[in-house]
C-alpha cells in the first residue's frame, strides 16, 4: 500500500493513523520560560545603550564557559562598573530596568551554574536570562571571523549581530532545529534508546537535527527510521525550548509506529526498547536503566506518556 504524506497544522499523517494520543506536555518547559522583553528596538540605539551602560542600576550577568554568575537559585548581577572587561550584550527591559551580560573568557567557582545545574530551580526571568546569556556567547566564541572573507567580526546589535570590519556584512546568531520524539506503539509503550557515550545506564527518547530542505514532521520520520528501523506513521507536535549546547532548538514530537522490533543503527543508538509503564517504572526503580534529567524536554515528553511525575518511579 502506498502511504499518502499530508502536513497540517505541526501534524503528519500517513494513510493511516493509529490511536490519536492525547498525550501532552503540562506546563513551561525549564529553559523555555521567560519574562523579559528582549526590546530588539534599541539594540541600534547608540545613545540609549550608553545611557544603559552608565546606569548603575543596569544589572548585568557574568557568563562564559557555559556557565552564568549564581547566588544558590537566583542570578548573581553586578552593576556596568563592577563588571569585567569583555564582550557585552543586551537581554533585555523589564519595569524600566535594563539586563546585560559580559562575556568573561574563564568564568568557573562556587558562585556560577551550569543550565544543568541550575536550570530547574532558576525564577522564570532567571532562567530566561540565563539561555538567552549561554546561547549569544556559545554562537561568539566561534564566530569570531567572516565566513565570507576570512576577516575579523565585531560585535553589533546589543550582540546579536557580528558585522566584519572588512567588507561589512553581518552576521547574525546561529540555532540549530532539531526534532525529539517520543515514539508510542498500538500498545500504548514507548520507544526509547541508549546511547554508547552516555554515562551511566540513561535511556532516552530518540532526537537529530533538522536537515536543509526539511521539515521537523519529516525530520521525525527519517530520524527514527535511521537510528531504529521503525515507520512513524503519524506524528504531533507537542512543544519547543532551546537548547544551547551549543546552539540548538528542540522541537518535541508525540510519533506513532507500530510494534516492530527495533534494530539499532549500532552508531548513534546502541540499544533501543519498548516499555510500557509499568515495565519502565520497574526498570527506573530497579537501577536497571536511567530517565533523562527534568531540565529536557525528553523528560517532560515521558511524563505527558506516564500520567505523573517520573520521580514517582522510585518512590
Amino acid at each position: 500500500m502506498t502511504l499518502q504524506r499530508r502536513i497540517r497544522g505541526g501534524e503528519l499523517a500517513l494513510g493511516s493513523s493509529l490511536v490519536d494520543h492525547a498525550y501532552a506536555i503540562a506546563g513551561p518547559l525549564a529553559l523555555s520560560r521567560s519574562t523579559v522583553d528582549r526590546a530588539a528596538h534599541l539594540r541600534d540605539n547608540e545613545e540609549w545603550m550608553a545611557t544603559a551602560w552608565a546606569d548603575p542600576a543596569t544589572k548585568v550577568l557574568l557568563v562564559g564557559n557555559g556557565r552564568v554568575s549564581t547566588r544558590g537559585d537566583i542570578l548573581r548581577f553586578v552593576s556596568p562598573g563592577e563588571a569585567p572587561d569583555g564582550e557585552a550584550y543586551l537581554l533585555g527591559v523589564e519595569n524600566g530596568e535594563a539586563f546585560a551580560a559580559v562575556h568573561v573568557s574563564e568564568l568557573d567557582g562556587a558562585d556560577t551554574g551550569s543550565l544543568r545545574e541550575v536550570g530547574v530551580v532558576l525564577g522564570d526571568r532567571d532562567a530566561g536570562l540565563a539561555v538567552h546569556a549561554i546561547a549569544l556567547a556559545n554562537w561568539h566564541a566561534t564566530h569570531r571571523f567572516c565566513p565570507r572573507c576570512g576577516q575579523p567580526t565585531v560585535v553589533a546589535c546589543g550582540g546579536h549581530i557580528r558585522r566584519c570590519v572588512a567588507d561589512g556584512s553581518e552576521h547574525y546568531p546561529r540555532v540549530d532545529p532539531a526534532v525529539i520524539m517520543l515514539v508510542i506503539d498500538e500498545y500504548d509503550r514507548c520507544l526509547l534508546g541508549r546511547q554508547q557515550n552516555w554515562p551511566g545506564r540513561r535511556y532516552s527518547t530518540l532526537a537529530g537535527f533538522v536537515e536543509p530542505g526539511e521539515t521537523p514532521e519529516h525530520a521525525v520520520v527519517r530520524e527514527v527510521a535511521e537510528e531504529v528501523g521503525i515507520t512513524v506513521n503519524a506524528c504531533r507536535y507537542a512543544g519547543a525550548q532551546p537548547w544551547p549546547f551549543p546552539s540548538s532548538l528542540m522541537l518535541g514530537y508525540y510519533a506513532d509506529a507500530r510494534a516492530t522490533e527495533p534494530t539499532p543503527d549500532g552508531e548513534e543508538i546502541q540499544d533501543a526498547q519498548w516499555f510500557s509503564r509499568a515495565e519502565l517504572a520497574a526498570a527506573v526503580s530497579g537501577g536497571e536503566i536511567e530517565v533523562p534529567s527534568p531540565i529536557s524536554i525528553a523528560h517532560r515528553l515521558l511524563e505527558g506518556w506516564y500520567g505523573a511525575p517520573l520521580e514517582q518511579m522510585t518512590s
